[in-house]
């Protein structure tokens, strides 16, 4: 079996990389100038190319060398229920999901909130950035500053964090907001 430095097989690379360009095994023996049998060998890690002949192939699926022994994971895009993180605190009636993992190595951090009845986020301290908020379910009493503002369900808002700020739910019902703080702060 023909492996990189990471033990990663070349030939199944090489066919993900086939498969990912939407190229059967004989367009890209044609297209590199070699048999459909020696591709098919070498994803079946049959057999193992030249460098000169890796470096073609490669080339007709559009990268190279450094890039396909690259360990560099692929940036993942879609995130999915079991991505999110959840914390809870009871005493002040919230739960906060983390939609995005680890987006504190971000630029912005977009969570999930919910407050039961009585609810209230916690206060943030003013900082650099920005903050927005759509309310998803019932509504909720942003505290920004001194001033005080309702936001219902289908409205946004949208603030430069330099005062102290948070969120409460003064209904009987629970609410829910996507909030996105630049940078993170959650």
């Amino acid at each position: 079996m023909a492996c990189n430095a990471s033990g990663i097989a070349i030939g199944t690379k090489i066919r993900d990389l086939r498969i990912k360009n939407g190229l059967t095994q004989e367009e890209l023996a044609n297209r590199s100038e070699l048999s459909k049998g020696f591709i098919s060998q070498l994803e079946s890690e049959q057999t193992s190319p030249s460098i000169a002949t890796l470096v073609d192939i490669l080339e007709c699926l559009g990268t190279n060398l450094k890039d396909f022994f690259s360990d560099t994971p692929e940036e993942k895009i879609v995130f999915t229920k079991d991505d999110y993180f959840t914390s809870e605190d009871e005493d002040l009636g919230k739960s906060i999901k983390w939609i995005v993992p680890n987006a504190q190595k971000n630029e912005m951090e977009p969570i999930l909130i919910t407050l039961l009845s009585g609810g209230v986020s916690d206060r943030h301290d003013p900082h650099e950035g920005e903050e927005f908020g759509y309310v998803l379910e019932g509504s909720v009493v942003l505290h920004l500053g001194e001033s005080v503002h309702k936001v219902k369900k289908g409205e946004s808002f949208y603030f430069d964090p330099k005062r102290v700020h948070y969120i409460e739910n003064k209904n009987e019902r629970p609410a829910k907001v996507l909030w996105i703080s630049t940078p993170p702060s959650f």
